[in-house]
């Protein structure tokens, strides 16, 4: 027994005994372009019933908060870092600064890397997009699923098996479906974790949907199909009179105007037209754009419930911590008509017959700014922007077995930099200072534990930036402007719609929220913002 004991020592670092049953294993769910309010219990229409009920066992944050855009919001999630420190400032293309290198940093460590020293068994499956061919050469022992964003959810060879020796899983071309296959290899690695079960283990389950491109099941493309033709105005309005009843956001709660898009291919802007104002051939191709996103939100529950079934079937439940939330605001790309084909101003209206085929294999659509708008209400702008509707999220957790908040709504402000503290702290892991002669960089967030028991918080500072849009939050204070624009102020506690800008009004808080936002930037190798990103619609 003694030399089992030691054995175990040796291969883990952990002696059995302290893997106890009040360590979790960790589930972290990460949707990819789901809108603030695209969530049953955040106020939609669409059917989550798996995610409602993780709510109502759970806490939800009112004020959650992302880095605006899917690359570097995973770098904070799995680095506990502000992205650019962690190398990821913008997308996967190196741009020769330490801040923009297009993959994960020498200096950070991964979730993965770092849990697996308290003696967790550590799996991906999903969406990578930090650069590099492999997340198992980052603590991950399998993955399954796309090093970059899905370019399609019905190819099965379009999806990775790494490392690469491992047997990929067979699937029938005519039944496939990517966000079912992730879950099925999702449910598989557990089975592979419960082989030790003296080991808890880490999931990081990261879906494409609902980012483009849309495609969904007819089934559930059915369920969606007459719910959109009352247009995003309506919708809208639905959403944040529900939000209202929730307690998600205070009653004297105004929706925001529609906002402005920009069709940077074209250079053409405007503001989202009202719905009424669109031809009828128009508004039927946009009610099943956003049939076939809300068809991707359901199978996404659905596939979820899959899971939790599995966890309370091992009777695993009620001792993983579980956190769901989104790594960005809805995605707008690139005008009110959405794109077709690919990421582009190119736009094709859908007539007739053609409406029954969307959504099938070999399309590729977008749902577009208008909708975009309604799945952030009521907050303003989208995805990339700094703007309460690009960096707000959904976020949900559950553990019941240290988290006795049923169902309550925490209105205090968190971050994705605060998922590393969080898991350091519950799984009793070992955050290093140094790993392989490397010099590891600290972490930037704090631990979630004391805001989800209820418990007091201390104040602090948030910052943010992508493509030079940028913000800083503090306090009562917001300090925003989009790029090359001057900053706007906004008290966030009494106006987080950002529709009355103070900063005419306060010139000292705006001058120091800047000094700040200045500072932080030039430590976290944001600054100086790249003059090529390498991007044509950046140009």
């Amino acid at each position: 027994m003694r030399r089992l004991l030691i054995l175990s020592i040796i291969l883990t670092g952990v002696a059995p005994e302290l893997l106890a049953a009040d360590t979790p294993n960790v589930l972290v769910i990460v949707a990819d372009d789901l809108g603030f309010s695209d969530l049953g219990c955040y106020g939609s229409e669409i059917e989550t019933p798996h995610l409602d009920k993780l709510a109502a066992g759970g806490v939800r944050l009112a004020r959650f908060y992302t880095t605006g855009r899917c690359c570097p919001s995973r770098a904070s999630i799995l680095t506990g870092l502000y992205p650019h420190r962690a190398g990821l400032g913008h997308m996967v293309k190196d741009l020769g600064q330490p801040g923009y290198r297009g993959r994960v940093s020498d200096r950070a460590v991964t979730l993965a890397q770092v849990v697996n020293t308290a003696g967790y068994r550590s799996f991906i499956s999903g969406k990578w997009h930090l650069g590099g061919d492999d997340p198992t050469q980052h603590g991950f022992e399998e993955f399954y699923g796309t090093l970059v964003s899905a370019k399609t959810f019905w190819e099965p060879d379009h999806f990775l098996r790494r490392p690469a020796n491992r047997e990929r899983r067979a699937y029938d071309k005519e039944t496939f479906y990517g966000t079912d296959a992730v879950t099925d290899h999702a449910i598989s690695f557990l089975d592979l974790a419960r082989k030790t079960p003296t080991k808890p283990w880490m999931l990081y389950l990261a879906y494409n949907a609902p980012h483009f491109p849309l495609q969904a099941p007819k089934e559930d493309i059915a369920k969606y199909a007459d719910r959109y033709h009352v247009g995003w105005d309506e919708i809208r309005e639905q959403r944040l009179k529900k939000m209202k009843s929730l307690g998600l956001v205070p009653k004297s709660t105004p929706l925001t105007p529609r906002s402005p898009f920009w069709n940077y291919g074209e250079t053409a802007t405007g503001l989202n037209p009202p719905w009424s104002t669109l031809p009828e051939v128009r508004r039927t191709d946009l009610a099943r754009r956003m049939a076939i996103y809300a068809a991707m939100v359901d199978r996404l529950d659905q596939n979820i419930g899959r899971l939790l079934a599995d966890l309370c079937s091992k009777d695993e439940f009620d001792n993983t911590l579980i956190i769901f939330l989104s790594d960005n605001g809805a995605c707008a790309e690139w005008d009110p008509h959405g794109f077709d084909i690919k990421s582009s101003p190119n736009n094709i209206l859908h007539r007739d017959d053609a409406i029954e085929h969307m959504g099938e294999s070999g399309t590729f659509h977008s749902v577009g700014s208008g909708w975009a708008n309604a799945s952030n209400a009521p907050w303003r702008l989208y995805k990339h922007y700094n703007h309460e509707g690009g960096i707000s999220s959904p976020c949900i957790v559950h553990w019941p077995a240290k988290v006795g908040r049923r169902g309550q709504i925490d209105h205090r402000p968190a971050h994705l930099i605060d998922l590393m503290p969080t898991l350091v702290e519950v799984s009793r892991a070992t955050y290093p200072a140094e790993l392989n002669a490397r010099t590891i960089t600290p972490m930037a967030g704090t631990s979630l534990l004391p805001l989800l028991q209820g418990e007091p918080v201390e104040a602090r500072a948030l910052y943010f930036e992508h493509e030079g849009n940028r913000a800083v939050i503090d306090g009562q204070w917001k300090l925003a402007a989009l790029k090359n624009e001057p900053w706007e102020l906004y008290d966030i506690d009494a106006d987080r719609t950002e529709l009355r800008d103070l900063a005419a009004e306060h010139l000292d808080i705006v001058k120091r929220l800047s000094v700040q936002w200045d500072g932080w930037a030039k430590e976290n190798f944001v600054t100086p913002l790249p003059t090529d990103y390498g991007v044509e619609y950046l140009r």
